[in-house]
């Protein structure tokens, strides 16, 4: 098929540059170049960082108060009908930056041009991506809060309920419930660390940077800056334009989030199966089976477990994108966004399901306290007991409590019914006080250190992980 040649193609961005190119591009540059269809939400940015401009360069008395007025007045009229799904957006015109520009020049006219003055898209670009990767950031903090109050709120009633903890997937100890759902609390305050810090780092105002030297005119960015919300303007103007590291760093910290919740949603996956019988989802969080009848499949939690594959991949993604590029900005840096907003729209969903299948759960106690004392979880609580009563070295204690198990195994019983002569055929010094130690709820009652999973030490660390909850909300 014959492609189109330049001068068929009608009047776009090359018409915005100016004097240097007399014909319009090909089709094809048209399409690779083009990024509107994905950059375009960063209007709202956009036109945030153009009204910050325009009042700056007003200000500095680089553009008349009226030019800025009506700049002003045309970038609201602007964002409105962006919001109303009024605004036609053009490919022809390659991004936002270019549509909300002549969109403002059609609007009113030649004050539009003066807009413009002392910036480039470069540092324009990299304002836009800070301010919606800011936003996107705190929005995955906040969500992670609301994660946090519902694993909370389980672990509030769940704090005497008794269950199997595991190593290597085996049953392991008698852990609390509670205590297990705090663990994930936990890792989502990491998880919120993470987010603010990158954010932190990446508070600071590119706009003013131009191209990549700085400009000539007698601009303030500290004003534009401040208005934006940034701490301070970035120090270097090459930095400003051509860095993406604050993108990674937020990507990172976004898989890392997305790994920790996929851990849970396995559990999720795992509790709910017929198999572990831990837990129910409702039909909200449940789908069925086109063939069979009877299912109930946890897909919200397996589709969340999949979620790091793809912001995992955006942060790999991004990362080759910016290996060895030379200084300043190139176009190669335009491939950010769409692995930027793709990462983040998913880290969103995942916090989202994660928080409502947190909070919609049902857990079986009897099933959950019935394997928490099988396969002998009980076996170091009856190694702990030898060495408090009988002042056993532990490593004795451990060949001790494992012969005994080796006992119990042998008549089929657990711990707490063998037969007081089968723990003294073993250790004489053994006496009837070794069955207060033992069973899956003594086991867990036991374990009250700090940190520890004792129903006591589940409540303390639920109140501090409420009051942490409080104070991020004022």
């Amino acid at each position: 098929m014959t492609q189109p040649t330049a001068k068929d193609k009608p009047a776009g961005s090359h018409d915005m540059w100016g004097g240097r190119f007399s014909s319009g591009p090909s089709s094809v540059l048209e399409a690779i170049n083009s990024s509107v269809g994905i950059d375009q939400r960063l209007a709202e940015q956009d036109i945030a960082g153009s009204l910050a401009h325009a009042a700056m360069l007003a200000a500095c008395g680089i553009i008349s108060s009226e030019d800025a007025r009506d700049i002003s007045a045309g970038l609201e009229a602007i964002r409105e009908d962006i919001r109303a799904g009024r605004f036609e957006w053009k490919t022809s015109l390659e991004d936002v930056h270019m549509n909300i520009e002549a969109a403002l020049k059609d609007r009113i006219g030649a004050p539009a041009g003066r807009l413009h003055t002392a910036r480039s898209r470069n540092d324009q670009v990299a304002t836009d991506f800070r301010l919606w990767l800011r936003e996107a950031c705190a929005r995955a903090e906040q969500g992670l809060r609301r994660y946090q109050a519902a694993l909370l709120d389980q672990a509030e009633t769940h704090a005497d309920w008794v269950m199997p903890g595991f190593t290597h997937l085996q049953t392991a100890q008698p852990v609390s419930l509670g205590h297990h759902l705090l663990c994930w609390a936990e890792a989502a305050e990491r998880d919120i660390g993470r987010l603010a810090d990158a954010r932190r780092r990446m508070n600071e105002s590119p706009l003013g940077a131009a191209a990549l030297a700085g400009t000539a005119f007698p601009i303030d960015r500290e004003m534009t800056a401040k208005a934006l919300g940034f701490d301070r303007p970035m120090n270097n103007s090459l930095d400003a334009v051509s860095s993406r590291d604050f993108a990674l760093e937020a990507l990172a910290a976004a898989a890392i989030t997305a790994v920790n919740l996929s851990r849970f949603a396995e559990e999720i996956v795992l509790w709910c199966s017929r198999r572990f019988g831990f837990a129910t989802l409702s039909d909200a969080w449940s789908t069925g089976s086109s063939i069979m009848p009877q299912k109930r499949n946890p897909d919200a939690a397996e589709l969340v477990r999949a979620k790091p594959g793809r912001i995992a991949g955006a942060l790999q993604g991004l990362i080759l994108v910016c290996k060895g590029l030379p200084l300043a900005y190139l176009k190669d840096l335009q491939e950010d966004k769409a692995l930027v907003f793709t990462a983040f729209d998913d880290l969103e969903l995942a916090i989202e399901a994660m928080t409502g299948m947190a909070a919609d759960l049902s857990f079986h106690r009897e099933a959950l306290e019935e394997a928490a004392g099988e396969a002998y979880s009980d076996a170091t609580d009856l190694a702990d007991w030898t060495v408090r009563e009988l002042g056993l070295p532990f490593r004795d204690a451990h060949h001790v409590s494992g012969a005994i198990v080796k006992a119990a195994e042998a008549k089929g019983v657990a711990l707490s019914a063998l037969p007081l002569e089968d723990f003294q055929a073993v250790e004489p010094r053994i006496d009837a006080r070794i069955f207060d130690v033992l069973g899956a709820r003594a086991s867990m009652e036991s374990r009250t250190s700090f940190g520890g999973t004792s129903p006591a030490r589940v409540r303390e660390q639920c109140a501090a992980l409420r009051n942490r909850l409080q104070e991020a909300s004022r």
